[in-house]
């Protein structure tokens, strides 16, 4: 099923005497994976919230095809996978379970699961790899194998507007891997992909564009476009050698090579 086009247009959104969104505008199209990459405190966080729905903005529209925030999760075509920190990893639920929450808005009031339930948390969980470890509790999982546990939620449900919070944040390289894989997947079959990220390193591979933000949009292209030292230094508020020296110094030396 084809996704339907994000459209968020001049968003503001205010906490108290705090601006969180300052006008922000920004499109996805169905078809591909956007990055969105911003410092702690840009806004990202924010926009999700407010393209879920969970947030209402002071001002301006969001946009998911032609439904609002509120109609396309009562259709369940948005997932949503969350940073680590804002899941209680303590919680007595299986794998399968946390899983198979993704199907409760087919369900019906009673939430009995159906055979099609099950064969699409079985589907989803061999799509991600977690099939022997599906009766785990969820917080015995590795952090790479719990973003991975969220995404097969959100493929469970169907959904065809996916936005991810961070999703490589804590996880191992298999991990990182198979979450970029099955995004490329899902973004070829037609997905609409929204993806928040620090990691420069891996937006290449995953993503067809980026969005700089701060507060609002600063710029929007290739990865390799915006993640250009001088294009980042807007964004960071630092001058651009200094962005270029810490690419350098997490990458292993001017080449990207291992010191």
């Amino acid at each position: 099923m084809r996704g339907s086009p994000i459209h968020v247009n001049e968003v503001t959104v205010r906490y108290g005497s705090v601006l969180a969104l300052d006008g922000a505008t920004l499109e996805v199209q169905p078809g591909s994976v956007c990055g969105l990459i911003g410092m702690n405190g840009s806004g990202k966080s924010t926009l999700f919230k407010t393209i879920m729905g969970l947030v209402r903005p002071d001002s301006g529209t969001v946009r998911i095809g032609g439904d609002s925030p509120a109609e396309a999760r009562k259709k369940g075509l948005i997932g949503y996978v969350p940073q680590s920190e804002d899941v209680d990893w303590s919680f007595p639920i299986s794998v399968r379970e946390v899983v198979m929450t993704g199907r409760y808005g087919q369900m019906g009031f009673t939430r009995r699961a159906r055979r099609q339930d099950r064969d699409a948390v079985d589907e989803a969980l061999a799509r991600v790899e977690l099939t022997a470890l599906a009766d785990r509790q969820i917080g015995r999982l590795s952090g790479g194998q719990r973003k991975r546990a969220f995404v097969a939620r959100g493929i469970a449900q169907g959904a065809t507007t996916l936005l991810l919070d961070e999703p490589f944040a804590g996880v191992d390289k298999r991990s990182e891997a198979t979450i970029t894989r099955l995004l490329r997947e899902l973004a070829a079959g037609g997905a609409t992909i929204l993806v928040s990220t620090h990691d420069f390193h891996a937006l290449p591979a995953l993503a067809d564009e980026a969005i700089l933000l701060m507060r609002r949009v600063l710029m929007r292209g290739t990865p390799a476009e915006v993640l250009r030292p001088e294009h980042l230094a807007l964004a960071f508020g630092v001058a651009p050698d200094t962005v270029r020296e810490a690419i350098e110094a997490r990458d292993g030396g001017p080449e990207g090579e291992a010191s």
